[in-house]
Parts: C-alpha cells; structure tokens; sequence
C-alpha cells in the first residue's frame, strides 16, 4: 500500500485519491476525468457514434419523408384510374408516349365520366440536387377534377407561365411573377399559386410542355374520373378489354409508397444501420484500446491497491457508455439541422420516427459497449507488477 501511493503522484489528476476506489462516486468522477482529459481522443470517438447516428437518421428521414410526401400529394388526385402505355412511368423517368387521342375514345367508353392527358416530366432539382416534377396539364380541367383552388394569381395560360403549389411557394420563399427554369434553361414566369398541393408541385399548360419537350399531340398518362368510383376493378377490365394492350391500373396502386418503388431499398438502410453499427464499435475499441495503452501503469496502481476485474472492466465500460451517449446526443442534433438545411436548400423532405430513432440510439449504446468489450477484458487482465514496470 505504502508503494502504492507512493507512485500515484506520477499519474495524472484523474487517477488520483486511489484509497476511495471502493466509492461508486469515486469510479464515477474517475470516469468523467478520463474523458475531460483526453479531449481530442473523446472528441475522434463522438465523432465516430454521432457519424453512425447521423447516416441512419438522414436515410430514413428520408425515404421516410419523400413516401409520405408523394403519397400526401397523390392522395389529392381524384381520378380513380390511370391509363398509360407499359413502361411509361419509373421511378425517376417518365416517357411521353401515349397518344392523346385516346382521350375521345376513352370518354366513349361507357362508366368513363372524364379523361385528362398528362405529361409528367422530370428535372434535375434546385441546386442541381435531387428530382423534381413537372406536370402539363390542361389546367381548367385538372383543376375542376381535382378540386384545386387558386390561392394567388391565376392558371396557366401561355407557353411560357407556371403555377406552384403553397408548399413550394412557401419552402422557396417564391411569389407570383418570379420566375423558375423547371426544364432547363428556359424561363418560366410564375402566374399563380394553387391549394392543395396535386401530383407534381410545378405545373405547366400541356400545350407548353409538348412543345417544350417536342412531343406534339402526347402525353405520359391519362387520368380517368369514373362515373362510379366504387367500380375500379370492373371499369379496368372492361378499358382493357376495348382497348387491349396498354396498362390500367388504380391511381392509390400506381403513386404508391416511395420505399416500394425502389428495389431493394429496404435492403440498402439495414445494411446502412449494419455498417453504422460496425463503425461505432470500431471507433469506440480503437479509443478504449488507445487508452489502455495509454494507462497501463495507472492500471497496474489500481490492481496493486486489490482492484477487482470487475472493476476495471466498469470503468472502461462506464467510459464507453457516457461517450456513446454524447455521441447519440451530438448524432441527432446534427441529423436534425443538416435535414433542414437540405430541406431549404434543394427542397428535399425529412420526416424522422420514433422507430429509427429508437434503432440509431441502440446502435450507438451497443455499439460502443462491445467495441469497448476487448479492451476492458485486456486490462483487467494486465498483470499487476509488469504494468506498473511499463514505461
């Protein structure tokens, strides 16, 4: 005992005032001075959690926000049917391949109240980040259809005017008579300002898409407002059946979740939340590591003065433990500015839940408890008299 405190002012402050280790106050501010006095290390090993956080939080924010904001817009669409050539609608490309004079032959058929052509093109998005719609409808018409109101200005009426939805007028902070390039390089002049928020958020007359695109006389869909909307299924049978070959499905089936659409996107976020969780152990065992190596002899003292392996083990677990929770701290504060930041500048929608949520913070705690797993049974089990001959 007498070489024992003999040696313990050799050490640092934070492994100090040994004789009161059998205190769980004692253990508790051994910890957080570990942690105060290695401040560059503390901060690498945050870092490293609050990386695997962020990542998860982001991606499922998200898909999670784009399928929701698809399907809210979709929703406002009251056409029950969707008639279009097969292939005509991906996931990020539509084709204008569908002739509008289905229109007239559509409307003969009978329980078919309304058909509206239209093309659904996509851009690359503000900023030159993401995908943005663009829809050229016949806007009286679509309106009508879809109980669509003018909030400010009017609709569209020559080649070069557009109208934007209130989300978008409000998340761009855009007004009526500026001016966008939703296909490029031309401009467009902003003539109004709709509610609620239908299909693509920037819409345009059909006539000036078709000739925007060169596609006199096309059109990528045709939107269908049945006589009886209770009548989906039997109306599509009877369509296909006077007009074979096309594709005639519900419009709730053909605007569906956006993490459906992608293949293998589930796959893509749990392999994501897999490599998050590698990653936070990693960076946690490299630190924990770092740190034996680092206090090899201060153990050795505390072995010396009868600390138990348990002990140690709690110590470098306790230290894991409070550096996981600064780093799921730090993980969804960023994850929450960086997602507004994108938010208002490219207009790309996060919607984070409770679930992913839940799943980053036991990524982050379990990952820093096994990362911190080898190196605390590495230390208690060090040898007394050989770590406190390290040098």
């Amino acid at each position: 005992m007498v070489i024992a405190r003999l040696l313990v002012p050799e050490v640092d402050c934070a492994w100090r005032d040994k004789t009161a280790l059998i205190s769980p106050f004692a253990m508790d501010n051994l910890v957080t001075s570990n942690i105060r006095q290695r401040p560059i290390r503390t901060l690498v090993s945050v870092a490293g959690i609050a990386l695997g956080v962020t990542l998860v939080m982001l991606f499922t924010g998200l898909a999670r926000g784009m399928s929701n904001d698809l399907q809210r817009r979709a929703s406002n669409v009251r056409a029950e049917l969707i008639f279009m050539r097969p292939g005509a609608v991906q996931v990020s490309t539509t084709t204008a391949n569908l002739d509008t004079r289905y229109v007239d032959r559509l409307e003969a058929i009978d329980g078919v109240e309304e058909a509206l052509p239209i093309i659904r093109h996509f851009s690359q998005g503000t900023g030159g980040f993401g995908i943005e719609q663009i829809d050229g409808v016949e806007w009286d018409a679509y309106a009508r259809m879809n109980g669509i109101s003018m909030v400010e200005g009017r609709g569209p009426q020559s080649s070069d005017e557009i109208v934007i939805d209130e989300t978008k007028a409000r998340n761009n902070d855009l007004r009526v008579g500026n001016t966008l390039k939703p296909l490029g390089t031309r401009e467009y002049r902003i003539v109004g300002i709709y509610s609620p928020e239908s299909g693509a958020r920037v819409k345009m007359s059909l006539a000036a898409m078709q000739e925007a695109l060169e596609v006199p006389g096309k059109s990528t869909f045709i939107f269908l407002k049945l006589r009886n909307p209770d009548q989906v299924d039997a109306m599509a049978q009877r369509i296909d059946q006077e007009l074979p070959g096309n594709t005639i499905q519900p419009t709730r089936d053909v605007f569906t979740s956006f993490e459906k659409t992608i293949p293998l996107l589930g796959v893509f976020l749990r392999v994501l939340v897999g490599l998050a969780a590698v990653v936070s152990a990693l960076v946690v065992m490299l630190a924990m590591y770092t740190t034996i190596t680092e206090r090899t002899r201060e153990i050795g003292i505390l072995k010396a003065m009868g600390a138990s392996r348990g002990y140690i083990v709690g110590i470098i677990e306790k230290e894991a433990i409070l550096i996981s929770v600064i780093g799921l701290v730090a993980g969804f504060a960023v994850s929450l500015l960086a997602g507004y930041v994108i938010h208002r500048a490219y207009g790309l929608v996060f919607e984070y839940s409770w679930g992913w949520a839940t799943v980053a913070a036991a990524i982050g705690l379990i990952g820093g408890v096994l990362g911190a797993l080898y190196p605390a049974w590495r230390a208690s089990n060090l040898d007394a008299v050989n770590a406190l001959a390290y040098d």
